[in-house]
């Protein structure tokens, strides 16, 4: 049998100014090291037929599938708050699209696949390294319930890439609700088109909200749409200590998904200023930072669609102010609620956001584990709490807290252990550590071993659950463990 995608090109039925139509460059000996066999099934797609050297060709970009419409999509950005007109799909390519068993319409795309009119002098591949972060990444986002892309599979070429040495390349296939960007409208208001804008805008009504094609003011309806989407995500990143690395506008996704895995990383010790990426040098992509960030993102987005709000710039204006004005309540609202559920709250009373703030403070002042003092506090709605102490370099700073946490608790009708099941569900053992993530990049680029990634991948998948056999996979990095800077791999 032939692998066969179902696809539907309804992105490249758009204006030739969307995007290049482009093919992968085909690589020398494609290997598949990983399927998502369950993503696969969601996209009716067959695994077996995946897994087959046709299955690889396709992955790898070596063998174009039937149905494919490959296109490299254009888009515009600010980097670092820099503006950069023309960006584009520089090393990924667009086969299709195909609609879900659930009745999405999904991207199937192909990263690191060759040189595209968009490469602004790169070679359009990707190294092993960043294609395992993104698939390992993304997964566990997902497993944790985040909105995010996905990786459906990896697949090494049997080419090096030079960046500061000669590394293994390699293919992700990444999947999204689409590929969308705030970027995407920079790049038509930056060249004042107005009806590509219109376009554009009509078409992410009709993929993403489909609810507001028959609303009044439809344009007006999407920005509001995702001002609160981008809201909700953010709050989702502070609440399990991720961050992105690198926020510009052209990495965020119009439909409310994390996308682009580049220098991003999980907290260990909390810290709100906390920054792993090697290029952001000030810190404006700081863990604290993010919902300034998209904010400012959001803004731009606005920017574009000014001309689709009215005639009169004034009027327009103060119509988008007023919608971005929503943004700070309704992160507020997401991350205030997921912090009363960290620490085991059912209620909401007055004196409680002041009461969570003052244990992310000594959090912040003892260096506590952020992912293990809320997974542990669980434990001490049901114990004494030593766990959680241990995390302090003070415990009696968290004593101090615990005593008013206890008081408050004690106001709600729960019992111990429904509470802790409560906490269990939403605080995970289980994270993307750093130095896990760096010791299986440098096992499968340095020694073509692959089981310490097998390994991790199903951990993450089951981020809430005790898995007593896996118990040193929540363990924090020893000191010569830690990991301070976290790369694009570009």
């Amino acid at each position: 049998m032939t692998v066969h995608f179902p696809f539907q090109n309804s992105y490249s039925a758009l204006p030739d100014s969307f995007f290049a139509r482009v093919a992968p460059t085909p690589v020398a000996a494609p290997r598949l090291i990983k399927l998502n066999r369950p993503l696969a099934v969601q996209l009716g797609l067959d695994p077996d037929l995946l897994e087959t050297p046709e299955g690889a060709a396709i992955l790898a970009g070596k063998t174009v599938p039937e149905g494919a419409d490959p296109i490299a999509m254009a888009y515009a950005g600010h980097q670092f708050g820099h503006f950069v007109p023309q960006l584009g799909d520089g090393r990924a390519i667009l086969l299709g699209e195909v609609i879900d068993r659930e009745g999405v319409r999904r991207d199937i795309q192909l990263k690191g696949s060759g040189p595209t009119p968009f490469s602004r002098r790169g070679d359009g591949r990707a190294a092993l390294g960043p294609v395992l972060r993104e698939y390992i990444v993304s997964e566990a986002m997902f497993a944790l319930g985040i909105p995010t892309t996905r990786s459906l599979a990896a697949v090494v070429t049997g080419e090096h890439v030079i960046r500061e040495t000669a590394l293994p390349g390699a293919v992700l296939t990444r999947i999204a609700s689409s590929h969308i960007r705030v970027g995407t409208f920079q790049f038509f208001a930056a060249r004042g088109n107005t009806e590509a804008i219109r376009a554009l805008a009509d078409h992410v009504i009709a993929r993403h909200y489909p609810e507001l094609r028959e609303v009044e003011r439809p344009y007006h309806a999407l920005l509001a749409a995702v001002v609160a989407r981008q809201a909700d995500l953010v709050a989702c990143w502070l609440l399990v200590g991720f961050i992105h690395g690198v926020m510009n506008t052209d990495n965020s996704s119009i439909s409310g998904e994390t996308i682009d895995y580049g220098p991003c990383a999980f907290m260990d010790a909390y810290n709100p200023a906390q920054v792993f990426s090697s290029i952001d040098e000030m810190g404006r992509y700081a863990y604290a930072n993010q919902p300034r960030i998209a904010l400012w993102n959001l803004t731009r987005l606005a920017e574009c669609l000014l001309p689709l709000f009215a005639d009169e710039q004034e009027k327009a204006v103060a119509e988008a102010q007023d919608i971005l004005g929503a943004f700070s309540d309704q992160f507020s609202a997401a991350y205030q609620a997921g912090l009363r559920r960290k620490v085991g709250l059912f209620t909401e009373r007055d004196g409680d956001e002041a009461l969570i703030q003052d244990l992310l403070d000594a959090m912040a002042k003892n260096q506590a584990d952020f992912t293990l003092t809320f997974r542990k506090l669980g434990d001490a709605a049901a114990d004494d709490g030593t766990d959680v102490r241990a995390q302090f370099m003070e415990p009696a700073a968290f004593d101090e807290w615990a005593g008013r946490w206890r008081a408050r608790i004690a106001l709600e009708p729960q019992s111990a252990a429904e509470r802790q099941a409560a906490m269990h569900a939403v605080n995970p053992l289980f994270i993307p550590r750093n130095h896990r993530v760096e010791a299986v990049i440098q096992a499968a680029v340095n020694d073509d071993d692959y089981a310490p990634f097998e390994e991790l991948v199903k951990v993450l998948a089951r981020p809430f659950e005790n898995q007593p056999e896996y118990a040193a996979y929540a363990d924090p990095p020893l000191p010569d463990q830690r990991v301070l800077q976290t790369f694009c791999g570009t």
